[in-house]
């Protein structure tokens, strides 16, 4: 058996001219296009095409075909020798974000929220750790209840109609002080029927005079009752609020009208009353606990009883209305310093309530 000489397949080269056929030269033959023999498939819409003779094919653009996925991995390219290569670094979840931790106790902010960071007052911080919820009105609200104590006290001995000028202003503050301090506002209407009750009673009280006091004081207290009863029920509003509505200016109304009893006692009375609820609130907001407070507050108005009722003729009966007044005043106190009091509610009720409170006990002791 004889080796003989490899033969190349000669439909193998694309650049091998078929027999009986016209030599190309090169630039004719990069523009000749290849012959298959039997089917092809179209990449697209894969139906099967007959192959078109040589001489009716076309010259047709050079095609890309996408070589088959083989499992093959690719060879890391290789890296300059100063670069070490780095490792891929996988995907990796992002850290989750840490809980807003809430606020220091001194920072005086709650927690994170949508809305925001809500102001924390001291009065809600003091419910949340379980501490009561009062705030005292403090040294500036007391000075004016001192002011007004002091006019009040010097206005009486002149006149009535002297008395009557801060009695009006007192009345005026104790009606807006108590609606803010049930939160409702702003209540004009409420404010000022409560107010016009008040004046309407000094009215009363200067036409009747002193010894007709009590008729024209508890007069015009049953007529106002009444007639915040028919302007409530008059109201569109839900029954629950109608009734908050009444509550609230009824107790107004009433606590505007009760310090008439100002103008119905004896001046000396009066001028006593008045200045031991002065030194009673300085004293109640001196830097000092509560139930030591207190009995400052009630041996000092009982002093200055005793000092103003001395100057006046009442003698030791000042140390009992001083004494009375300023218990009453006390309690006026702690109501405006309860549940979440404002500013506006410590310059209004802080400042009214203690002589308003007052109001009775001096009229029924003179």
């Amino acid at each position: 058996m004889t080796n003989q000489p490899y033969e190349p397949y000669e439909g193998y080269d694309p650049y091998q001219q078929p027999p009986g056929q016209p030599q190309w030269g090169y630039d004719e033959q990069q523009y000749a296009t290849q012959q298959w023999q039997g089917q092809t498939w179209e990449t697209q819409t894969h139906t099967p095409v007959q192959a078109a003779a040589a001489p009716e094919a076309a010259y047709l653009p050079p095609q890309s075909y996408e070589r088959p996925y083989t499992a093959e991995q690719p060879q890391p390219q290789p890296q300059p020798q100063g670069q070490p290569q780095q490792p891929p670094q996988a995907f990796a979840t992002p850290a989750p974000t840490p809980a807003p931790t809430p606020a220091e106790p001194d920072a005086g902010y709650g927690p994170a929220t949508l809305a925001g960071n809500a102001r924390v007052t001291d009065a809600q911080r003091a419910r949340l750790e379980g501490r009561s919820p009062i705030i005292e009105p403090g040294m500036q609200p007391a000075l004016l209840t001192a002011l007004l104590g002091l006019l009040l006290a010097v206005a009486a001995p002149i006149s009535s109609y002297a008395l009557v000028v801060p009695l009006v202003v007192l009345q005026a503050v104790t009606a807006a002080g108590w609606f803010r301090l049930n939160g409702m506002w702003p209540a004009r209407q409420g404010i000022a029927l409560a107010f016009l009750g008040g004046v309407t009673a000094d009215v009363a009280v200067l036409v009747a005079g002193r010894d007709q006091a009590p008729a024209a004081i508890l007069g015009p207290l049953g007529i106002w009752v009444l007639l915040t009863l028919v302007l409530q029920l008059r109201s569109h509003a839900d029954p629950d609020t109608r009734m908050y509505g009444l509550m609230a200016t009824v107790a107004s109304s009433a606590l505007a009208i009760i310090a008439t009893g100002y103008l119905g006692a004896d001046p000396d009375a009066v001028s006593v009353g008045a200045a031991a609820v002065a030194v009673a609130v300085l004293a109640r907001a001196l830097p000092l606990p509560a139930p030591a407070s207190v009995v400052v507050s009630l041996l000092a108005a009982a002093g200055a009883g005793i000092a103003v009722g001395g100057m006046t003729g009442l003698g030791a009966k000042g140390a009992l209305i001083g004494a009375a007044a300023a218990a009453c005043a006390l309690i006026g106190h702690r109501a405006a310093s309860y549940d979440y009091p404002s500013r506006f509610v410590h310059f209004t009720a802080g400042v009214a309530l203690p002589l308003t409170a007052a109001a009775p006990v001096v009229w029924i002791l003179h």
